[in-house]
């Protein structure tokens, strides 16, 4: 069993592999509701932007030197995000997982997931992502309720969704994720039911449900907030029936077998043996296990030098620029990548313990914090505990603590409990 997040164990790179995250920000059509860092680009653009990526990808040790961390060249997850992966041609696809493997050591059992746009993935596309070993694809489903999809700009149906799964299945990819979203345009009670029956009856082993974000980085968030009508901005439902859409969505696929384990990830139980068909690659986000990222608005997490290490620090984060002129601009990647670095000392590496365990159904262990951080953690930290256990956002099981349900909904609240503004992250050079 992989390791679990309430050991928030260290960062060492000699036991735990690498997680590869590559960021593709390349769309058909650009939804109202985003708000990564992707758009719609000319066709043009695609090969400069995968000739610099590889180029990254070749250079990643030397740069992870530079910023201190240490990289691993053992991998054991690969994930293209976006964006929209798929509507690379499937030349570029290969491309890029050939300096992967070229670069890395990749374990034979690794997961390698591919984000794909239902009506994407044509016969080629679909031939390039077996021959590149994909062996998981997450599909941008949103609702299947055509009206939902298209009132904010997705370009799929019911049919070709359903039609995608079952060609992706021929091709002997059937770890598949749906994507859905609570809080869209027109979305009321009984059609979000209707996405949840759908998505049940297809038998999918992985679901993801999001509450539609509000804010001023997408045109639908932006028109939301300015009281306007544009972008069926007028038919989106209120923060409460968004709510109750969310907790809906936990109890049906709960009593479907389709278990939670984070905070919008629900799997059912593997064939065979133990645990859930959840995602590793995501895992190791909410776990702090170490992974890299590739392209615009990547993020990564390192283990800290030996160097850095006798000065108090555990882990190094940094991140790409988030637009893609920046990310393509000529300039030294070290440069830009030195700018956004962070570094994890052990009070920062106790808070990430906090609001990413948290996220966790399982919550995190008493004696694991313990056991890191030292006996008296739990003491110190008991007030907020109870403060929110008396709201009712936590909840004590054995030796830990867990969001309750209602804490799950309020749980950027519960997490800035944990966050102390003085926090020594960037004081070390």
């Amino acid at each position: 069993m992989r390791l679990l997040n309430a050991k928030c164990s260290k960062l060492t790179a000699n036991r735990l592999p690498l997680g590869i995250y590559i960021s593709v920000p390349f769309c058909r059509t650009k939804c109202s509701f985003c708000n990564f860092a992707s758009g719609v680009f000319s066709r043009a653009l695609f090969d400069q932007y995968v000739q610099q990526l590889c180029s990254d990808i070749e250079s990643s040790g030397a740069i992870a030197r530079e910023l201190g961390g240490l990289l691993d060249r053992r991998v054991d997850s690969i994930y293209l995000g976006g964006g929209t992966p798929s509507v690379l041609a499937p030349d570029q696809l290969k491309r890029i997982f050939e300096t992967v493997r070229n670069t890395f050591d990749v374990e034979r059992s690794a997961e390698i997931t591919v984000e794909c746009a239902p009506g994407t993935i044509t016969g080629e596309i679909l031939q390039s992502l077996a021959d590149c070993g994909v062996n998981r694809v997450s599909l941008g489903v949103q609702s299947f309720i055509d009206k939902e999809c298209s009132s904010v700009g997705r370009l799929h149906t019911r049919a070709v969704t359903l039609d995608d799964i079952a060609r992706l299945r021929a091709a002997g990819i059937g770890n598949i994720s749906i994507d859905l979203i609570a809080g869209l345009p027109h979305q009321i009670a009984d059609t979000w039911q209707t996405s949840l029956s759908e998505t049940l009856a297809t038998g999918v082993p992985h679901v993801s449900v999001y509450m539609l974000e509000v804010d001023e980085d997408s045109r639908l968030g932006n028109e939301l907030l300015a009281g306007g009508s544009r972008y069926h901005a007028h038919f989106v439902p209120n923060d409460d029936l968004t709510a109750d859409l969310y907790l809906a969505a936990c109890e049906r696929l709960e009593k479907a077998g389709v278990q939670q384990y984070e905070i919008s990830n629900f799997a059912r139980p593997v064939t065979h043996g133990f645990g859930l068909r959840d995602s590793r690659h995501n895992l190791k986000y909410w776990t702090r296990q170490p992974y890299i990222g590739f392209g615009a608005d990547a993020h990564s997490m390192l283990p800290a030098t030996a160097e850095l290490n006798a000065r108090g620090i555990e882990a190094v984060r940094f991140a790409t620029p988030d637009s893609l002129e920046s990310y393509t601009s000529a300039g030294g990647r070290v440069q830009q990548l030195l700018a956004s670095r962070s570094l994890i000392d052990r009070e920062a590496a106790l808070e990430e313990c906090f609001f990413l365990g948290l996220r966790m159904n399982r919550g995190i262990s008493f004696s694991a914090l313990q056991k890191q951080f030292g006996n008296d953690v739990v003491e110190t930290y008991a007030p907020i505990f109870a403060e929110l256990v008396e709201a009712g956002l936590l909840e004590k099981p054995a030796s830990g603590l867990r969001l309750t349900p209602r804490g799950r909904l309020l749980s950027n609240e519960v997490f800035a409990r944990f966050l102390k503004t003085s926090s020594p992250r960037t004081t070390l050079a």
